[in-house]
């Protein structure tokens, strides 16, 4: 068993709206030295494979078909290994 962790965030060209947001009210609340924010998804899937390579291929397939809009998207994952039931 497996467990991706996937990270997904506005492209580097892409302005992030609510990033701006929340970095304008950490600056209100005087949280000092904050540069950017970004705002994103996360997901964790639990999934069956034969090696960390295939499941690797299927978190890419499944990102790029389901969560990411790839005009505005990008994303990122780790995989780790987990024993026992994913509930």
């Amino acid at each position: 068993m497996y467990l991706a962790k996937i990270y997904v965030t506005y492209k580097p060209s892409i302005v992030d709206p609510q990033g701006l947001v929340i970095k304008s009210a950490l600056e209100r609340l005087h949280f000092d030295g904050i540069e950017k924010v970004n705002q994103g998804k996360y997901f964790q899937i639990h999934l069956d494979g034969e090696s960390e390579e295939a499941v690797s291929q299927t978190v890419e397939k499944i990102a790029e078909t389901v969560l990411i809009n790839h005009n505005t998207e990008t994303f990122t994952y780790d995989i780790q290994q987990v024993e026992g039931d994913a509930q």
